[in-house]
Parts: C-alpha cells; structure tokens; sequence
C-alpha cells in the first residue's frame, strides 16, 4: 500500500479510483470491514482504492482539551489499514487552514483533482469542509455536478458479525448479549479500555489491543525487586488502558539502530507482565507503562521500538503497606499472568 502525506505525492496518471474518507481510529472490525469491501469491488471494476485520512486527529485541534485519545498512532493505522487491500492513503495533515476549506473545495482539490474519484463511500454521517457544513447530501449534489458516483455505507454492528464474536463475550453472557445491537466503533473501544475490559476491546478491535514505543531507562527499582522491567517512553502511541497490572505480550518492532526485527527472530515476541499506573507504593507521579518479561532477566532492550499487546487486566493498581508486600503480590501477578497466558495462542511472530 502506497502512502502520500500530500497532494503533491500522487502520482499524475493514479486512478481513476474509488476513494472514501474518514479519520479510521483503531481500524476496528466495522472500519475494516469497510475497508476490505471497498477494496475488493475496487479491484473488481478494475480501479484504485484509496482513503483519506488525517493526523493529527481533528478534535485534537478543534478542542484539544477535551479530545479522545488515540487508540492507534500512525504507523499502526497504517499498518492495519494496508492489509485490508487497500492500494493507497492520502494521510492529510490537518490544520486549522486545511479545515477552513468549503466542502466544495476540499472535493474539487482532493478527491477529483488530486485522486481522480469515481466513487465515493461515506456513511450517513458524513461531515466535511468548514464547520462541518458538508453532509451526505452535498456529496450527493458534488458528485452529481463533478463527476462521481457517492455510494453509503450503513453502519456495521455486532449482530452482523456474530459469527466472529468469542461467545464468552456476548453469546452465553445474557448481561452482555445486547451489546450485539451495538455498531462497532471507536468510542466502544475506548469504553472498554477504559474500564479494564481488554476483552471486549478486542472483540470490537478485531485484534489485542496494543501500545508502542521506544523502551527507555526508568528508575532501575523493578530490578531491584528481581522483575527488571521495560519502560515505555513519552514517544509512547495508542491508548493506555485504566491502571492495573495486565498479562500481555512484548513484541520487539526495531532493534537500537532501527532496523525491524525480522519475523521468526529469535526472542521477537515474549510473555509479559504489564504495569500501568503511577507505583503507588513508592509515590510515584506520572503514568507508566513498563513490561516484565516472564523469567527473563538477561535482556538488554534500551532504545529499541517495542509493542506491548495487552491481553486481560489480571488486578488493579494498588499501594502496599512495604515493599515485602509488594513483592510476594508481584510473585502472585506473574503466576497469574503465566497462566493466563498459558491458555492464549501465543501471537505470530
């Protein structure tokens, strides 16, 4: 999948194409569900797909004080967005003067001039152009004037994937069956992470949720305890779920001098018990991730690019009368992890 950061990047001879729009946070089943369809009938008639996107997020710059947070950064977005098929993104830069756009020219400009349209796929809720003044019905009235066919696309809820549903999460739950009616979507999966349940942020992600970034030294305090722990720096991406420890995975991505760590290499991807919180027992202050690979206290992972791949939440945060109690409950929580990871299947390499 080919991806441009500005008009200027398309090829001149690309398209003609069918070409959708939206910010695709999480890439959750109901985006990628999407996202696969278009590209199959794309190619089926024979033309590109495309999609168009935005970093940051808008709500980032139109009101950054109370905007979500992200539930995949960049890269992973386009990662998960490549392999539903699609040929190209347009990842736009959005600014305050990119916004200031007419839905007019924003379509004339991106979608007919720069990407060749001939189809466009939105959903009902489409919004566009300054102040959101573009909707569903002026890409109908554009089309018609401009060119393009406008195809909509009807929300894609649980109910129509049943089929794919762990049946612990909704099938033989009678409390969490309604949830079924429910449209995948990224603000569920928020919902979900926010309370802790990496279940359910799985199921409408279609995949484990994960956090990355580069591994970088701490206070040293988890070796001290005998669980060396890797620390995830400020350059950390996706959404870090509520405090508590939690049985995940540790993915190594890019070694010190930045090349990938192969598929199948050796140690790429281990067995972790994951913190997240603040260190209460020792007062600390800023929100940490940081891993503890199970058994492992020979690796040397400073400055390499890591995904941790958060499982199930096993407790919450909590702060220990003295360290000795916060060392026997650590003991607890890798026996815990351990066997809870015992009954996953273990993620490819």
């Amino acid at each position: 999948m080919q991806v441009w950061t500005e008009l200027a990047q398309v090829p001149v001879d690309f398209g003609p194409s069918v070409v959708t729009l939206g910010n695709f946070d999480g890439v959750h089943r109901g985006h990628a569900q999407v996202l696969r369809r278009m590209a199959d009938d794309a190619r089926t008639a024979g033309l590109c797909s495309v999609a168009v996107t935005f970093t940051p997020h808008p709500a980032q710059v139109h009101r950054p004080a109370i905007a979500p947070p992200l539930l995949t950064g960049d890269a992973d977005r386009m990662a998960l967005m490549a392999a539903t098929g699609l040929d190209a993104v347009l990842l736009v830069t959005y600014t305050l003067d990119f916004a200031r756009q007419s839905p007019e020219e924003f379509v004339h400009r991106y979608l007919v001039d720069g990407l060749h349209a001939r189809t466009v796929v939105v959903g009902r809720d489409v919004r566009f152009g300054a102040g959101n003044s573009g909707d569903l019905a002026t890409m109908v009235e554009l089309g018609a004037r401009l060119g393009f066919d406008v195809e909509v696309v009807e929300d894609v809820r649980a109910a129509d994937q049943a089929h794919v549903a762990d049946r612990t999460y909704a099938g033989d739950d009678p409390a969490r069956r309604p949830a079924l009616l429910r449209r995948w979507s990224s603000t569920w999966a928020r919902e979900a992470l926010a309370a802790g349940d990496l279940r359910m942020a799985a199921q409408v992600l279609g995949r484990v949720h994960r956090v990355r970034g580069t591994v970088v030294h701490g206070d040293a305090r988890g070796r001290g305890l005998g669980y060396p722990t890797a620390n995830l720096g400020p350059d950390l991406t996706g959404m870090v779920p509520v405090d508590g420890v939690y049985a995940g995975w540790l993915r190594r991505l890019r070694h010190t001098d930045g090349t990938p760590v192969a598929p199948g290499e050796t140690d790429s991807v281990l067995p972790a018990a994951v913190s997240v919180g603040t260190n209460p027992t020792f007062d600390g202050a800023g929100r940490r991730v940081e891993a503890y690979v199970l058994d492992r206290t020979d690796l040397e992972l400073y400055g390499e690019e890591v995904a941790v791949e958060l499982v199930e939440r096993v407790r919450g945060m909590e702060r220990f009368d003295s360290v000795a109690a916060l060392i026997a409950q650590m003991a607890d929580d890798v026996e815990r992890v351990r066997e809870l990871l015992a009954r996953e299947v273990p993620p490819r390499p």
